[in-house]
């Protein structure tokens, strides 16, 4: 099982993050004064060519411009590029021309809403034009999809891992305290943290020893040795 961490600003902390377990290094390229913890493309490529053997860099973008995403991506160098902006910014057609045009060697996630059963079939279109999706929360007040804390029906989640074809992370509101139920309640690929694994009052500084009990208590989880899809 994958374990993935937003969102890093310091390049220490990723690498030690590394070193505790962690697989998918996730930070935020691009300043678009609307999130905390932002690099510019120039910090994006320093962090992503910092990660040791064993990580992966996964580069956020809030952008919803095609051109502006294409490039980040060939600034920054990621092995992941993580598009977070809300479903009616990048549609499915951006998505197939950022997929078309995207390096091969760069892997394309989209981030799914989670909100009702509607959204397995919003995932299903979706996994047409990524390679991994992440499911997350939306509220109100908060730019794109997710790092808002909160969790959402995992009994979609668990239908959306169910139908689709590609590998799916868990996100949303995920903590050392509630993630072992909810790996054995969705059995995704990868599962995600963001807010939780913060230094209490920051938004930006990740807390070493929250990380350690999160991956900690992934890896008790008896699901954790489970084949990944490839």
């Amino acid at each position: 099982m994958i374990i993935q961490i937003y969102a890093f600003t310091k390049i220490n902390e990723a690498v030690a993050a590394v070193n505790l377990g962690v697989d998918n290094v996730g930070f935020v390229a691009g300043v678009y004064d609307m999130v905390y913890g932002e690099l510019s493309f120039e910090e994006g490529r320093a962090m992503a060519e910092a990660i040791p053997d064993g990580g992966t860099s996964t580069a956020i973008t809030m952008s919803e411009d095609v051109d502006e995403i294409l490039r980040m991506a060939d600034a920054v160098q990621p092995n992941i590029l993580h598009i977070s902006s809300e479903l009616d910014q990048v549609g499915l057609d951006k998505m197939a021309q950022i997929r078309k045009q995207l390096s091969p060697e760069i892997q394309l996630m989209k981030a799914i809403p989670v909100d009702g059963m509607h959204s397995v079939d919003i995932a299903i279109s979706y996994s047409a034009v990524s390679d991994v999706l992440l499911l997350d929360t939306s509220r109100k007040g908060f730019p794109g999809v997710g790092a808002t804390g909160f969790t959402h029906d995992w009994n979609v989640s668990k239908a959306i891992v169910d139908a689709v074809e590609i590998p799916v992370i868990l996100a949303g509101g995920l903590n050392a305290d509630n993630v072992d139920s909810a790996i054995e309640k969705v059995r995704p690929w990868g599962v995600d943290s963001n807010t939780s694994t913060n230094k209490e009052g920051s938004r930006v500084e990740k807390d070493l020893d929250r990380i350690a009990e999160f991956v900690r208590a992934i890896k008790a989880s008896p699901y954790y040795e489970m084949e990944p899809r490839p």
